[in-house]
């Protein structure tokens, strides 16, 4: 088992900000959830405090990237991309801003401190937005990547990061790029195609289908915006069925995305959205929304089974 994927964010930013004077890390209250303690004892010159004040934080942020500074605004996803939507708008995206916005504790990390606190709506909202890349890493390799290339990027970036530690995940072709999917296992008969912490129980669902006979392929959308449009199309083509997994909202998320792309080019097989439904989301952990929702091994393998059987 690998570490917290927040934890490989904060560990890789103060190995950046080493080398770079010019990273700033800015943080709402936020620095310890955001696993950015050492950070801030390392480097206590590229860290900026604005208490509890999303929508400062952003406008800070943008503020210190027009003066060449390689910034980094942390804060819980639920409300980075709710209470500071307009900074986020006007301030980083349309100002074309290169800041990293980080949105931790994201999906239903904190399950149990109910809907105010989950950030189900953060892909669908940025979607619409022009110029901010969304990047959701599955595991560490995917997680270090993003910050590195997020540090070199010249755009805007909405980055996400659940608390759960997370495995090494095995995959077809080892680069990263943003805008560019990964092959976690291959497969002719159903598609897996997830994002963040949800890709782990499909590539788990994967290998119970396996195990009956059943071919299975595993695809990591790390990037929601861009899309990687021919993975998805390639998979697609060749596979019975497909599955999209996320921790998000069934509304403007992922899977709504890939069904667009498979509509506009006529395939037309067996396809299911699963993540959260248009409901009051239960209050409990991570793991027992997943269950609940069927976001687990059986529940995936169960969902690709029926959609098979048609």
């Amino acid at each position: 088992m690998g570490k917290a994927n927040l934890e490989v964010f904060s560990e890789t930013l103060s190995e950046l900000a080493v080398q770079n004077k010019n990273i700033l890390a800015v943080t709402s209250d936020s620095r310890g959830s955001g696993k950015l303690v050492p950070y801030a004892e390392k480097h206590p010159e590229q860290i900026v405090e604005v208490g509890i004040a999303e929508q400062n934080l952003v406008g800070v942020s943008a503020g210190l990237a027009s003066t060449g500074k390689s910034v980094f605004a942390v804060s819980p996803a639920c409300f980075l991309t709710a209470r500071s939507l307009e900074q986020v708008k006007n301030d980083v995206a349309y100002s074309n801003q290169p800041v990293a916005l980080v949105g931790i504790s994201a999906g239903v990390s904190y399950g149990a401190l109910g809907s105010t606190h989950h950030s189900t709506h953060d892909v669908a909202v940025l979607r619409t937005m022009n110029n901010i890349d969304i990047v959701i890493p599955a595991d560490n390799f995917e997680a270090r990547e993003a910050i590195i290339a997020a540090a070199e990027s010249k755009k805007p970036v909405y980055i996400k990061f659940g608390k759960k530690a997370m495995p090494h995940l095995p995959r077809i072709n080892k680069e990263f790029k943003i805008g560019k999917a990964s092959t976690i296992c291959e497969g002719n008969d159903v598609s897996f195609i997830a994002c963040g912490e949800t890709v782990l129980p499909a590539y788990e669902a994967a290998q119970l289908l396996n195990s009956k006979g059943i071919s299975a392929e595993v695809i990591s959308m790390h990037t929601v915006k861009p899309l990687d449009t021919a993975a998805v199309l390639k998979s697609a083509k060749k596979c019975k069925c497909i599955v999209t997994v996320e921790e998000h909202s069934i509304a403007g998320g992922l899977g709504e995305a890939v069904a667009t792309i498979l509509f506009s080019e006529k395939i037309y097989k067996p396809f299911k959205l699963v993540g959260i439904p248009d409901e009051d989301t239960i209050a409990g952990s991570q793991g027992e929304i997943f269950n609940h929702y069927g976001i687990n091994a059986e529940g995936l393998a169960q969902t690709a089974e029926k959609l098979l059987a048609k």
